[in-house]
């Protein structure tokens, strides 16, 4: 294995791009024994329109109640924060469910082996907002804005990479050996591929789960994505 032994991964379930990178950084973790520490970030707190409740605020807030679960299966075990961010974001980005839904939530919480009440427990403990916003707020605080964004050991932190069809086996390795490339350049800051109509195409086609699950109108640092676009 080439690159660092471990990364913080951060995620907002609600984000398909982020979800994609996840299931291409497994892929590379199962090969390597790459070490993931999955971390948070709020989409609904950096697209927040101004005026609008923070999602600490709300009783229930979408991605970030999910996370919140999340953040009390992560202080029992990290497995647990692992399984509960690979079943919701199989829920809603490849299967069109709703994991946002408090009962689609206990049902998958059940289907990882953890008790549906921890849903109940995470939403009472005030604690679980501290611990989504320290994480969010690492991100903001190194200038990030969004998701994947990875955290390496030496301190340096990168956002992607985006992709919707996560490559497999040696593949993913050598994905993984360009990502990482990166750190040998610290003030290499942006390198983006430009996107034609064929790929708006296949980037929609890739995004129709989600756009079936989710129940808000998705806000991406100014663009508005419709629902039923």
């Amino acid at each position: 294995m080439t690159g660092p032994a471990e990364l913080d991964f951060h995620f907002d379930p609600m984000c398909p791009f982020a979800y994609q990178t996840s299931v291409w950084i497994r892929e590379v973790r199962a090969q390597t024994g790459l070490t993931v520490n999955w971390r948070f970030f709020s989409l609904e707190e950096i697209n927040r329109a101004e005026g609008k409740k923070h999602p600490w605020q709300r009783a229930w807030s979408y991605g970030w109640s999910l996370m919140r679960i999340g953040a009390l299966l992560r202080r029992r075990d990290m497995a647990l924060l692992d399984a509960w961010y690979e079943t919701t974001g199989r829920a809603l980005h490849v299967e069109g469910r709703k994991p946002h839904d408090p009962e689609v939530a206990r049902e998958l919480l059940t289907g990882i082996g953890a008790d549906p009440e921890v849903l109940d427990e995470a939403i009472a403990d005030p604690r679980t907002h501290d611990e989504v916003r320290a994480d969010h707020e690492r991100v903001t605080g190194a200038g990030g804005f969004g998701v994947p964004t990875l955290f390496f050991p030496d301190g340096q932190s990168l956002f992607g990479p985006v992709l919707i069809d996560p490559p497999e086996g040696t593949a993913a390795l050598r994905l993984w050996d360009l990502v990482t490339g990166m750190l040998e350049f610290p003030r290499l800051y942006e390198l983006q591929r430009p996107k034609s109509e064929q790929d708006q195409a296949a980037i929609a086609d890739a995004l129709r789960p989600y756009l079936s699950g989710r129940d808000w109108v998705s806000i991406n640092r100014g663009q508005v994505i419709p629902i039923g676009e």
